[in-house]
């Protein structure tokens, strides 16, 4: 078997601001396991699987020259630079149309640079026998299921159906996948043991990824393929903004998951998180006997509780008196101060400072 992996290191990472950047996004931000990025974690994760020569990052263009830098191992030939931003149908198409032109019978397994996934020897058990299983089932294609810890509403969720394989690692195949859910349907699906989180994650064959892009995303399909056979040559960055821009945004889930017959889940049983919000930064740093998840090296609490405060400056001191629930992020140039309950709002913040204070975004 030949095996791939393609790291998905796009996205903003918006909700985390004032820390990420269009110039620094979170997967390049030190949330990993002893202060390594997100990105590195994510790759050390792959090595032992993967042979390096066989690791892809494709991430955007404005960022591959930093990424060089974190991952000086991997060769310039695995780093694929999109124009523009256009979701993940997108980008795995045009990943996976490079590797393909490069090895037909390829399996691929498609990771993402921004969760924290632990123990790394269970994720590394668990990614080989998903790779096996579509060896097994070349017509499928593969998701990874996070076993639910509890009842979250900000996921989207995998309805398992019928059992596949049995063994230390259960495949079974997708029944349905399920949008974010309210509350009251999230502890159903946690109550009832068929249900998983959407980790995002896929493995597949090359040959059966293409043949289904192909099917339900021609017109966009086509297109990468063509651009795919001018990777590494003098003409990509023009060709390449020629073929983006006027393609749709558009999710792999949406796009040919939740429309392809024949979908295979793969239980991951490991500790999982999704490093997506200051809210979730606790998953990363645990908290304190006060509730609060801290990143900064002089923090002084006086009847302050289940705050989040973070520091890019260790000499910087943040003091809290009698505050609860609310995020503190300093950063050299931007302060955000903001109730744990209007996290989402950050989004919305970062669009507003796009048109006044662009140079902050």
């Amino acid at each position: 078997m030949s095996k791939y992996a393609v790291i998905m290191a796009g996205g903003p990472g918006t909700r985390l601001w004032p820390m990420s950047r269009k110039s620094r996004p979170k997967q390049l931000l030190p949330f990993g396991p002893e202060g390594r990025s997100l990105l590195r974690t994510s790759l050390e994760r792959l090595t032992g699987t993967f042979d390096g020569e066989h690791i892809y990052v494709i991430a955007g263009a404005d960022h591959l020259e930093a990424i060089r830098t974190e991952l000086p191992e991997l060769p310039e030939a695995n780093l694929i630079g999109e124009p523009v931003p256009r979701d993940t149908a997108n980008a795995i198409a045009l990943a996976c149309a490079v590797i393909s032109q490069r090895d037909p019978q390829g399996t691929i397994a498609v990771v993402t640079a921004d969760h924290i996934i632990e123990p790394v020897d269970r994720f590394q058990k668990v990614i080989e026998t998903a790779m096996a299983r579509v060896e097994r089932h070349p017509d499928y294609l593969g998701t990874f299921g996070i076993k639910p810890t509890w009842a979250h509403p900000g996921l989207g969720y995998i309805h398992r159906g019928p059992k596949l394989d049995d063994g230390d690692v259960p495949t079974f195949e997708v029944r349905a996948f399920k949008e974010k859910p309210d509350p009251a349907t999230a502890q159903r699906y946690l109550a009832d043991g068929e249900h998983y989180w959407n980790s995002g994650m896929f493995v597949w064959k090359a040959k059966t990824i293409m043949d289904q892009l192909h099917r339900h995303l021609p017109q966009n399909t086509e297109r990468l393929v063509d651009l795919a056979r001018s990777f590494g040559r003098p003409e990509w960055p023009i060709k390449a903004a020629e073929v983006y821009e006027p393609l749709d945004k558009i999710s792999i889930d949406y796009a040919v998951m939740e429309k392809a017959q024949k979908v295979l889940v793969v239980e991951m049983d490991c500790r999982w998180a999704d490093v997506g919000s200051w809210v979730e930064l606790r998953n990363v740093t645990g908290t304190d006997g006060f509730g609060t998840a801290a990143l900064a090296n002089k923090l002084v609490p006086i009847d302050s509780n289940d705050n989040v405060v973070v520091s890019s400056d260790d000499d910087h001191l943040i003091a809290t008196i009698g505050v609860r629930d609310v995020i503190v992020v300093h950063t050299p140039d931007a302060t955000l101060i903001c109730a744990k309950d209007q996290a989402q709002k950050i989004k919305d913040l970062v669009k507003k400072l796009e048109l006044d204070f662009e140079t902050h975004t």
